[in-house]
């Protein structure tokens, strides 16, 4: 497939940027897979660029990644998303200056014509708004969360980390129903300490593993995936784990965090089936209050399918005042369904990621529509990453306080860890926390 290069000599109005240049390419992300990557030059001379993740565990609301289908990667190329970006995006980021990212994804939104990017598909126009937004923060002379804090008019913090540490699920292959483990050092002073601290967890859970398992196999996120099939089993290995690195497990000190992944083992007719034994909503909301009396749970996402109402609600009266009930492939980064379920006492905060909805401005509404119905928002990474770091500077820009980004092994996932330490060590007055 052709690569095409667009270029402009137009001026630039001072906080404005002009576009001279639009290069789109496939790369592989971190599950080996191709994706969308993009580089925008600018008229002075300055080149950002931006890459697409992509998810294993989707939901069905999601907005649409185009794909190629065919033989090549097995369908999963990504050549028609690229000339999509190069022969369609790239005349129009060309064709004037532009003032703001919503300009931008508005502009895209109405060249692809359809409701969730079925046309030019997601995965290139999250990758085009990515790196015009860091073409925007380069124009106001900002950094990139500086940038998004100032859009948003949000204060910036530095988030507690999730470092999923123990994979099931569709992100590895083993027999644990459930997806992800995490800890959260919510007790930590700082976001270096938090780091610190998950990576020291992270290496005593693998010499756990290792003596019990003789495996220290991993799943996408860098997590460790042990032949296990028990929710349980794992919940007690992080709690070790976190001992034996010398930390305490604890709601307001190492917590845990769980994402069943719902959707993974639902039967349907308000069925599911957890290491083959049959559970009713009912029964389903009971293990997960047992299971947060016994450990220190502090978050679970994903509880229930993201078509079984009925099971949310239940969900929600049981555990909704004491525990953070996350709706990922509930709400898809989507405003209008954030909304929905804050209504209709769904949950009571919300997964972001960027890619779901497609651009960064869709982004920064679905997290201003959490906080205008008192949710909370917790920004996460996917299981096909790639080296980008945006999502590190969204974080704390919104100020959510929350982010997932897989374990601190892997490069894609450290280095989401490694620009929000940068960040903290560059910027002077910025808090760590929850809120």
């Amino acid at each position: 497939m052709s690569e095409n290069t667009t270029t402009n000599t137009t001026g630039t109005p001072a906080g404005a940027i002009e576009i001279t240049a639009v290069t789109a390419r496939q790369i592989l992300d971190s599950r080996g897979n191709p994706t969308v990557h993009v580089n925008l030059t600018l008229g002075d001379g300055t080149l950002v660029e931006a890459s697409a993740p992509s998810g294993a565990s989707t939901g069905a609301f999601e907005a649409i990644e185009l794909r190629d289908g065919g033989s090549s990667y097995g369908g999963l190329s990504v050549h028609r998303a690229v000339d999509g970006v190069n022969t369609e995006i790239a005349p129009l980021l060309l064709s004037k200056t532009w003032t703001s990212i919503r300009e931008i994804d508005d502009a895209m939104r109405d060249l692809d014509g359809t409701p969730n990017y079925s046309r030019l598909g997601a995965n290139a126009t999250v990758a085009v708004s990515i790196a015009a937004s860091r073409a925007l923060a380069h124009a106001a002379g900002l950094p990139l969360h500086a940038w998004i804090a100032q859009q948003t008019g949000n204060t910036e913090l530095l988030p507690v980390p999730h470092f999923n540490v123990l994979n099931g699920g569709a992100h590895a292959a083993n027999d644990l129903d459930f997806q992800e483990f995490m800890i959260a050092p919510v007790g930590a002073a700082s976001e270096e300490l938090a780091v610190q601290a998950g990576a020291e967890i992270y290496h005593a859970l693998a010499k756990r593993i290792r003596a019990r398992y003789n495996a220290t196999g991993l799943g996408d996120e860098g997590g460790f995936a042990p032949p296990i099939s028990s929710p349980d089993e794992a919940l007690e290995l992080l709690v070790q784990a976190i001992t034996d690195a010398g930390y305490t497990p604890g709601i307001d000190q190492i917590a845990i965090a769980m994402d069943p992944a719902a959707n993974g083992f639902y039967d349907g007719d308000g069925v599911y089936r957890i290491a083959g034994v049959a559970k009713s909503r009912a029964e389903l909301a009971d293990y997960y209050a047992e299971l947060c009396a016994k450990y220190p749970i502090w978050s679970i996402e994903d509880g229930f399918a993201e078509d079984d109402h009925a099971g949310w609600k239940i969900l929600f009266d049981k555990l909704g005042d004491t525990v953070q009930l996350v709706g990922d492939d509930l709400y898809v980064t989507d405003a209008v369904r954030i909304r929905d379920g804050a209504t209709n006492g769904y949950s009571n905060a919300a997964l972001i990621k960027p890619n779901q909805i497609g651009t960064v401005s869709q982004t920064f509404d679905a997290i201003a529509a959490a906080r205008e119905t008192g949710m909370q928002s917790m920004v996460s990474h996917r299981s096909g990453e790639t080296s980008d770091t945006f999502i590190a500077d969204l974080v704390v820009g919104t100020g959510v306080g929350q982010i997932k980004t897989g374990a601190p092994a892997r490069g894609e996932r450290v280095a989401k860890y490694n620009r929000m330490m940068e960040i903290e060590a560059t910027t002077t007055g910025l808090r760590y926390g929850l809120k």
